[in-house]
């Protein structure tokens, strides 16, 4: 079996060194363990730091188009240079690399797609009370959506297989981590979790400004992906709220109706009328979002064949290549010694 290790890197020329010269060469399980960095638009000496400490090979964007476009370049890389195992971690040495064997386990025993690595948060001493906080909120959030059992969700530290990476889609331009829990976890891949350990931070995230941004964000990456997964859900609870309101108000008129000749709240009439309009309409937007997510899981699975047709044709005609290249040689040899 062969595992690629990815790296995503913006500018990290100052840390990625130490984070290559701590990755393994060897892990329990595989044959051959392969370096990959995907230099997300780097304006320093990223690409220099990841060849001069061997890195098997090196994917440049030609500018920075975000965290989660690098991540998903990366698995499409890592795929082709034939990854059965796929661990992706970051360029400042966040987390412990020791710990890659007991993530990659659970894969390798077949008993996951998906493995994420979880901190612990609670016991994270450079963690501010209110990250934690949030970390575990947003965590919890994540598990409700996605159906998982996941500690740690915002963690980038994380294996697939490659049945996982290639069923990957990631749409968010924001960060890869929350979209694809909740994508594994509503798909038929089986995800777990194992504790890491981590190494003191070397400098502040670079993916948001502020905590409230990060928030803001996060909150509007688990609402979308989530009605990309469950869109019936979505509108139902709107529609069922609205149509209460409907029903109240119709009733409320009907009581003064009965007991009185009802005068004077006409208005009840009119709003709880409009409230069940709103309801309906709803419901027949749920009704179509869940039309076009049955179409978006048939265009995922046809996607997912298309990548393994395109896999098993690049193998097949790099073993070609290298044929070709071999009868060559042994042709050219053969004229020598003559």
């Amino acid at each position: 079996m062969r595992l690629v290790i990815q790296i995503p890197c913006l500018n990290e020329a100052e840390t990625l060194g130490d984070t290559l010269t701590a990755l393994p060469r060897e892990v329990q399980g595989f044959g051959e363990v392969l370096w990959l960095v995907i230099d997300d638009g780097s304006t320093d000496d990223t690409v220099r730091v990841a060849r001069d400490h061997g890195v098997d090979a090196v994917v440049s964007l030609t500018q920075n188009k975000g965290l989660a476009v690098a991540f998903a370049s990366g698995l499409d890389a890592a795929l082709r240079m034939g990854a059965d195992v796929i661990v992706n971690t970051d360029g400042d040495n966040q987390y412990d690399a020791a710990d890659i064997a007991k993530l990659t386990e659970p894969i390798v025993a077949g008993q996951a797609d998906l493995v994420i690595g979880s901190r612990d948060i609670r016991n994270h001493p450079e963690f501010s009370p209110l990250k934690k906080r949030l970390q575990r909120l947003g965590s919890w959030t994540v598990r409700q959506a996605s159906a998982t059992d996941v500690a740690d969700v915002a963690s980038g530290f994380r294996a697939y297989s490659r049945e996982a990476a290639l069923a990957a889609n990631v749409v968010s331009r924001f960060t890869y981590t929350l979209e694809t829990v909740i994508q594994a976890g509503k798909s038929d891949l089986a995800v777990t979790d194992v504790p890491v350990r981590v190494n003191p931070t070397t400098r502040p995230s670079r993916l948001f400004r502020s905590k409230r941004q990060y928030v803001r964000r996060a909150a509007g990456t688990i609402v979308r992906v989530y009605a990309m997964h469950e869109p019936l859900r979505v509108f139902a609870v709107p529609a069922a709220l609205f149509a209460a309101v409907g029903v109240f108000l119709f009733a409320r008129f009907g009581w003064f109706l009965v007991t009185s000749d009802g005068s004077g709240h006409v208005q009840s009439l009119i709003v709880g009328a409009v409230a069940l309009l709103v309801a309906m309409q709803l419901v027949m937007l749920g009704v179509l979002a869940d039309l076009l997510r049955a179409n978006r899981v048939i265009a995922e699975r046809t996607l997912r064949r298309v990548r393994t047709i395109e896999l098993d044709v690049g193998t097949l005609l790099n073993e070609r290549q290298a044929a070709e290249r071999r009868r060559f040689e042994n042709v050219a040899g053969e004229g020598t010694d003559n």
